[in-house]
């Protein structure tokens, strides 16, 4: 350790002071809040809209319009961070998160609510990247920062099931409209901290510009991207909306890439993501979000719809698999990671995640808890904690400081775009199981349509085991074997650990 400290002290960075783990504290309650405002508003819908008076088909902007401006600007938000300080950006994305998280509890309209979740979805977009960035340059000592990124990872893995958990309660024992204040009950204790204990950076050298042209280009893209996956959920893949906007992802995104190539201040170094580490680190977060979202979402219809559990009974139901990826995150990423590397683990990570998905397909009406709902969360829990810390600190380590932010907001839109696309394909195939199955089996009794959702469940979890499994292959090929330079233990002088190589 004192070598350590020396030579980061003879490189200009000075040593992570005491109070870094009031730091992750801090950016811990950031990344939560979040994380989990993405599913905690899922179960306060209903209340929601029977409060408001919107239809059915208005219902899904609630969650879109966060999806929508998160997805598009983190990109941005990331290099913001890097452009005007980190401490200064996760403050206004804190206070910004607050502010529109108040006036979406306090909304009196349809349209009013919309606005407010689409300003939490610009400010999540600044506060999610400049969150892990802050993580990425205070933790610099190898072993802590394995330790910082365990507890990071499992956040950011459990945060959905925190929020179901946190929505049922708020929205049973209180209103709708808390699953909105909590957040500015958070952000005040997350600004205080952030005030008290995250460092500010001091800038060397000339101020970089940002990358105009590349950010209109990136944020277009994406909105393309998020926009059409949320509209193929909706109305289907053979709506022409659908694939306009797909088409103008892969234009824009094309001439975005092309672009960053020629850019003499590139919003996004192509080097990044073009490292042979990161990038498998990226994939694996998106393919990971990809499949959790799926667990989620099907799961939570599976435990109301079919077993009539209540909110509440439903969020409980995610603990023990929050417990489980707690632990693992903690185990990976002080013991197996360091021995393994993320070549071993994030395969392995996987490889539990699909079996979970694969003992998910075979619940019915009658199953119960214990033996049928808890085993295979549980195992889901644990494939989770061993691949998302890994894949996250992987994503982010050999960064030099000045693109640390934009490189976190690629961890966030991996993630993001995942999801998207996750809920998306699997509503779909969902659908269409469900379809078949009752024109399979008329007269379309009540029975029946209850065995149709079942069945459009297990045709989701099958897939949802196929992302998964696709995603240890692919890791387990893309990942570079350990020993072929310095390990993800090794520091170096001048920039964050690198990777093996």
């Amino acid at each position: 350790m004192p070598m350590t400290q020396s030579l980061l002290s003879s490189a200009g960075i000075a040593p992570a002071p005491t109070r870094r783990w009031w730091t992750l504290t801090t950016v811990a309650l950031a990344q939560l809040m979040v994380v989990l405002d993405s599913t905690v508003v899922n179960i306060a819908l209903p209340a929601a809209q029977a409060d408001l008076g919107f239809s059915d088909g208005d219902r899904q902007w609630v969650v879109t319009a966060y999806s929508l401006a998160f997805g598009s600007l983190l990109l941005l938000g990331g290099r913001l961070s890097d452009l005007m300080g980190r401490k200064r950006t996760f403050i206004i994305g804190l206070v910004g998160f607050a502010a529109a998280s108040a006036l979406g509890g306090a909304a009196d309209s349809f349209g009013l609510l919309i606005a407010a979740r689409a300003l939490q979805g610009a400010f999540g977009a600044l506060l999610a990247p400049t969150a892990l960035a802050v993580l990425t340059t205070t933790f610099t000592i190898p072993k802590e920062r394995a330790r910082a990124f365990g507890i990071f990872g499992a956040i950011a893995g459990a945060g959905g099931a925190v929020g179901l958990l946190l929505g049922g309660f708020l929205t049973e024992q209180f209103d709708w409209r808390w699953n909105l204040y909590i957040n500015v009950v958070i952000a005040v204790i997350a600004v205080v901290g952030a005030i008290a204990f995250v460092h500010q950076a001091q800038r060397t050298g000339p101020r970089p510009k940002l990358d105009i042209p590349g950010t209109v280009l990136v944020s277009g893209a994406l909105f393309g991207l998020v926009y059409g996956l949320s509209i193929a959920e909706t109305d289907g893949w053979d709506s022409p909306v659908t694939w306009i906007m797909l088409a103008g992802f892969v234009v824009l995104m094309t001439a975005f890439v092309l672009w960053q190539r020629r850019a003499a201040h590139p919003l996004l170094p192509l080097a990044i993501v073009l490292d042979r580490n990161r990038g498998a680190a990226y994939v694996t977060v998106l393919i990971a979000g990809a499949g959790m979202f799926g667990i989620f979402l099907f799961v939570t219809y599976y435990l109301q719809a079919s077993l009539g559990y209540s909110p509440m009974q439903t969020g409980f139901s995610f603990l023990p698999m929050i417990g489980m990826l707690v632990l693992a995150a903690q185990l990976s990423t002080n013991l197996l990671v360091p021995r393994f590397g993320p070549k071993v683990m994030v395969p392995f990570g996987m490889t539990l995640a699909a079996v979970g998905m694969v003992l998910l397909t075979r619940l019915d009406l009658g199953s119960d808890y214990v033996p049928d709902i808890l085993v295979p969360l549980m195992v889901l829990g644990f494939g989770m904690g061993s691949t998302m810390p890994a894949a996250m600190q992987t994503a982010t380590l050999g960064v030099d400081r000045e693109f640390a932010g934009v490189a976190s907001a690629m961890v966030n839109t991996s993630q993001q775009v995942g999801g998207s696309i996750g809920v998306a394909l699997l509503n779909t195939l969902a659908a269409t199981a469900a379809a078949d199955y009752v024109s399979s089996n008329l007269p379309a009794t009540a029975e029946v349509a209850a065995q149709a959702a079942i069945q459009s469940y297990a045709t989701a979890y099958w897939w949802g085991a196929g992302f998964f499994a696709f995603g240890a292959v692919l890791a387990a090929f893309l990942f570079r074997r350990r020993g072929h330079g310095l390990s993800l233990a090794t520091p170096t002088v001048g920039t964050e650990p690198v990777l093996a190589h």
